[in-house]
């Protein structure tokens, strides 16, 4: 497994009554009638598969965010998998997809699910899932579930949607603020690449989801909507 820490670029809201109302609206949060059934129920242990839950969307829409406070939330309960780990090496030129950047530099083409190794990401899922360790496993990423092999390990599947332009702006507040990088080079590389393959590649994947949530609402809430999904595998409270 290839861990990479950054890389250069990756990529509505319909009130509701409740937290899981169905709507067919694009945007907001909503759980269509006929999702698949849970696969197991009961305590992790030797013997036990835990159920997947894999959680997509674009770039800066989220999916991080709330996917890491799930595992904050219920850290004994829910182990966490980002796709991010399992980009094939940049340095490497014959792995994944190759492409220009804004700069004019050859590089790992990051917006596309060619550059994800995901024989390595689908045994990592399986491990986890099947190690007796976990009552649930999340696997988040851009594509989540655009990539078959990933979303067929998937119990629930949930796409996390926010605005383009609310999404690029978050993206170039961490650019700035945490990784110190030129924002114009990221917009000239969302213009080049970004936009074009978050249509091609993500967005499409959001009619695949169980669950889809709005992005701009407060983590809180659709921690509340993720938690109604997956409650029967999470540990009884009082």
């Amino acid at each position: 497994m290839t861990t990479t820490t950054s890389h250069p670029e990756t990529a509505e809201h319909v009130p509701a009554q409740t937290p899981l109302q169905r709507s067919p609206h694009i945007g907001g949060t909503f759980l269509p009638a006929g999702h698949p059934p849970l696969r197991t129920n009961g305590e992790a242990g030797p013997g036990h598969r835990a159920p997947v839950l894999a959680i997509a969307g674009g770039t800066a829409s989220g999916k991080s965010t709330v996917a890491e406070a799930l595992a904050a939330q219920w850290p004994t309960t829910v182990t966490l998998i980002h796709l991010d780990d399992f980009y094939v090496p940049a340095h490497e030129p014959y792995r994944g997809v190759r492409t220009l950047s804004a700069t004019g530099v050859e590089t790992l083409d990051w917006n596309h699910p060619g550059s994800i190794d995901v024989d390595a990401a689908a045994a990592e899922i399986e491990a986890a899932a099947t190690s007796g360790r976990h009552r649930i496993v999340v696997v988040e990423g851009l594509f989540a579930l655009t990539l078959h092999k990933i979303a067929a390990h998937a119990t629930w599947k949930t796409y996390v949607d926010a605005p383009d332009d609310i999404r690029l702006a978050r993206k170039l507040v961490r650019k700035i603020e945490v990784q110190h990088q030129d924002p114009l080079v990221s917009l000239r590389n969302y213009l080049l690449i970004g936009r074009d393959r978050h249509t091609e590649h993500v967005a499409p994947s959001r009619h695949r989801a169980d669950l889809v949530l709005d992005g701009t609402m407060p983590t809180a809430d659709l921690l509340t909507a993720i938690n109604q999904l997956v409650k029967a595998h999470l540990p009884i409270t009082t």
